[in-house]
């Protein structure tokens, strides 16, 4: 039995495996073939954050596998109420076929894990959101884009940066990250990455200049400066991230051809310009979609690693 709380817990090979898993239903989705794989399954859908995408996505994809999806949000089951993660976890691992949680602290999603006994899917914590990376690298296949890619990521140090670390450290390919100085992505999360690069041949680079990440680029991507729970430094960083919006100046310095990603919600005027990303609303919300079909792909994986 696999948990995916990571991408650092896969191979190169298992990562591509679930996206061409995921692509194999989106392309069948007419067909039907998939819509009884995870026939009278039930999933656990655990919620301490609030969700758009995720809660859509998993339900949904959930459904048109033949299962069905619980939504508990931390108000409606006793672990909001003190109970211990690991009770919780026993519980649910035993009247459920799959549980995904989306939460604040990642040691939290780990220790659920480790008492489940069924497989814990990370919907986002505070350190990773991994299947939002599915998503974006999905559509990045789809779009042609998934050989020789040099990233550019401009913003905060935040989940989604430790995520596209991850990604860029097991598949081999460039990252540039631009931070202001003081929001670099965690130092932990970059020395890990930074080993698994040696083995892939990826490149990382962490630097507080977004020109110089975005110069050459084929992808340039970015997420909100204020995250949830984020909301009292919202001024704060507003002042701090200025120079950082991706907009049509920022976006000419990358290479002919490239595309821009989000992995929403966005921002205008922020994180990125109204007009940037209204060229790019195409991809962006193929990305969004794609959600939902890298997570069916994910899911039907994690089944049939359990036997």
């Amino acid at each position: 039995m696999r948990h995916f709380l990571t991408l650092k817990d896969f191979t190169k090979e298992e990562i591509l495996e679930i996206i061409e898993t995921g692509l194999s239903i989106k392309k069948n989705l007419k067909a039907k073939i998939y819509n009884q794989e995870l026939k009278n399954q039930t999933l656990a859908m655990i919620f301490e954050k609030s969700s758009t995408r995720t809660r859509v996505s998993f339900e949904a994809g959930m459904f048109q596998l033949g299962g069905h999806a619980l939504f508990l949000s931390n108000r409606d089951i006793h672990l909001g109420r003190g109970e211990p993660i690991k009770d919780t976890a026993r519980v649910i691992s035993s009247m459920c076929d799959m549980v995904m949680i989306r939460t604040f602290e990642h040691s939290m999603i780990e220790e659920f894990a480790h008492y489940s006994k069924v497989p814990v899917i990370n919907g986002l914590t505070d350190s990773y959101h991994p299947v939002q990376l599915l998503a974006d690298y999905m559509t990045l296949v789809e779009y042609g884009m998934d050989k020789n890619i040099v990233a550019a990521y401009v913003g905060d140090g935040n989940n989604m940066t430790h995520s596209w670390m991850m990604l860029a450290a097991k598949l081999g390919f460039e990252l540039r990250i631009a931070t202001p100085k003081g929001y670099e992505p965690d130092s932990g999360v970059l020395e890990e990455t930074l080993a698994f690069a040696k083995e892939s041949g990826a490149v990382i680079k962490v630097m507080n200049d977004p020109e110089k990440a975005v110069a050459g680029a084929t992808v340039v991507t970015t997420d909100t400066w204020v995250s949830m729970g984020q909301e009292s430094e919202k001024e704060e960083r507003i002042t701090t991230f200025k120079g950082f919006m991706v907009d049509d100046a920022m976006m000419s310095l990358a290479q002919d051809g490239a595309r821009f990603l989000h992995c929403l919600p966005a921002y205008r005027g922020l994180e990125v310009s109204e007009e940037l990303f209204e060229k790019h609303s195409e991809i962006v919300f193929k990305e969004a979609e794609n959600r939902l079909h890298a997570q069916k792909g994910l899911m039907v994986w994690l089944d049939r690693k359990r036997g």
